[in-house]
């Protein structure tokens, strides 16, 4: 059996959910599913431990360009550990890299939840007609940082009718003074529980005014099994804060 470790939590569910018993390590912060088994706790996505992750003689890490470092892969990939590297942008992206991992990779039989997952977005209604719904997406506070282009989350919510504003944006993830936020003219903040965890006192109250719609961060953020209920989970989030 493949001695395997997750730098990614929604990879790490993956993985888990797929082929339980192939993850000798993930990072501090994977927490689906509840049980990991004896997966070794690793560090964080941003500052792995190199040293410990060697010791576990994984036969491959699974890693993204996003989640993790650089110099930390470099570090794996010099101490003759092998490093799959994913990139995520959007929804299509996520279904052909989960594809690559799983099947390509690991050499498992394509797990049902990914068609689902497949299935449930091809049938995606709009809340209500694209693009009429303009929305900024805050992902941090102190300071503030919303989604701008080609990011994963913004990918989904325009496939459920939201118009990200800073999707045009030069950044990535670019830091918008709240003031023109709150002056941008939207009809709808989105705020997810991750990676900062908004709540509906902690970040609503920046925006007097304007509905906030409180969304999990599990299914906005995540490419693993969470991807088939997302679509019914995030329209409903959506539709309560119109």
């Amino acid at each position: 059996m493949r001695r395997i470790v997750s730098l990614v939590p929604s990879l790490t569910e993956a993985v888990a959910v797929s082929a339980p018993g192939l993850l000798v390590g993930v990072t501090d912060w994977c927490t689906h599913p509840a049980d990991l088994g004896d997966a070794a706790r690793i560090g964080g996505t941003k500052n792995p431990d190199v040293r410990g992750i060697a010791e576990l003689r994984p036969d491959l890490v699974i890693a993204n360009e996003e989640e993790n470092r650089a110099p930390d892969l470099a570090a794996l990939r010099a101490a003759g550990i092998e490093v799959l590297l994913t990139e995520i942008r959007d929804l299509p992206q996520a279904l052909r890299e989960l594809d690559r991992v799983l099947v390509g990779a690991l050499g498992l039989k394509r797990p049902g939840w990914l068609a689902d997952a497949e299935a449930a977005w091809a049938r995606v209604e709009p809340v209500e007609p694209a693009g009429e719904l303009r929305a900024f997406v805050p992902v941090w506070r102190r300071p503030w940082m919303v989604l701008g282009r080609d990011t994963f989350a913004g990918d989904l919510l325009a496939r459920l009718g939201v118009r990200n504003v800073y999707a045009g944006h030069a950044e990535r993830y670019p830091r918008i003074p709240v003031e023109e936020l709150a002056a941008a003219g939207c009809d709808l903040v989105v705020l997810p529980d991750e990676p900062y965890r908004f709540t509906a006192e902690d970040g609503p109250e920046a925006f007097p005014g304007l509905p906030a719609a409180l969304v999990s961060g599990r299914h906005l953020t995540w490419y693993g099994p969470s991807l088939a209920e997302a679509p019914a989970v995030l329209a409903g989030a959506l539709r309560r804060a119109r």
